[in-house]
């Protein structure tokens, strides 16, 4: 598989400027990555950049801890979807997760999906904070909520993608029809291969124009 087909070129740095947005979006169209994925309030301006491309602009929604309203995620879905964003990645709140209240959980998921409809979401369960059982349930709820994939990390967590998590959300997100994407700490294409490799569809990675021009 070619690394560059399958990469969300990633920058959701607080301090990202708008510079830093458009050399981003000119990489991904110099090397033919998947997509951009960046913060909502520069969802507009990467839409306009890669106009005529076949880039896509994703964004992220409850970024990073998922521990906001569910109608505030709706929102920000909604909003992020009139702009054009082509796909949303929202963060499970991990907080109800850990309490057990599953459906809670699933409610969340299922009103960022039908707000985003018919954008595909990615729910993010920053599986370093999940127990291997609960990473299975995890899953579950994400197919119960109506996503498309399961997330390993935001990045701006304890932890980030591990090839033992990958195997174990494909192994589970298969049973569902969920699709899988790494992200976190994903710096170099031996690293990008490997989660490819444990089953990952999707890599999320700051370093997605080295990785694809083989530099990294």
């Amino acid at each position: 598989m070619e690394l560059a087909r399958i990469i969300e070129h990633t920058l959701l740095k607080p301090e990202a400027t708008v510079k830093d947005i458009m050399q981003l979006c000119n990489e991904a169209m110099e090397h033919k990555l998947y997509a951009v994925c960046v913060n909502p309030c520069y969802v507009p301006l990467a839409k306009h950049l890669l106009q005529g491309s076949d880039v896509k602009v994703v964004t992220v929604v409850g970024f990073p801890l998922g521990a906001t309203f569910s109608c505030v995620k709706a929102l920000e879905a909604k909003t992020a979807m009139e702009e054009h964003a082509d796909e949303i990645d929202m963060v499970m709140n991990v907080s109800a997760f850990k309490t057990g209240d599953y459906a809670a959980v699933t409610e969340d998921i299922r009103r960022v999906v039908e707000a985003a409809a018919p954008c595909p979401v990615k729910v993010i369960i920053e599986a370093a904070y999940l127990t291997p059982r609960e990473k299975r349930t995890a899953c579950r709820i994400i197919s119960d909520g109506g996503a498309k994939f399961v997330k390993t990390a935001t990045g701006f967590g304890k932890g980030g993608a591990t090839v033992e998590d990958v195997k174990l959300l494909r192994e589970e997100a298969d049973k569902y029809g969920l699709k899988v994407k790494a992200a976190g700490g994903i710096r170099d294409a031996a690293t990008a291969r490997a989660m490819v490799e444990a089953g990952a569809d999707r890599i999320g990675t700051s370093a997605g124009a080295a990785i694809a021009a083989g530099e990294a």
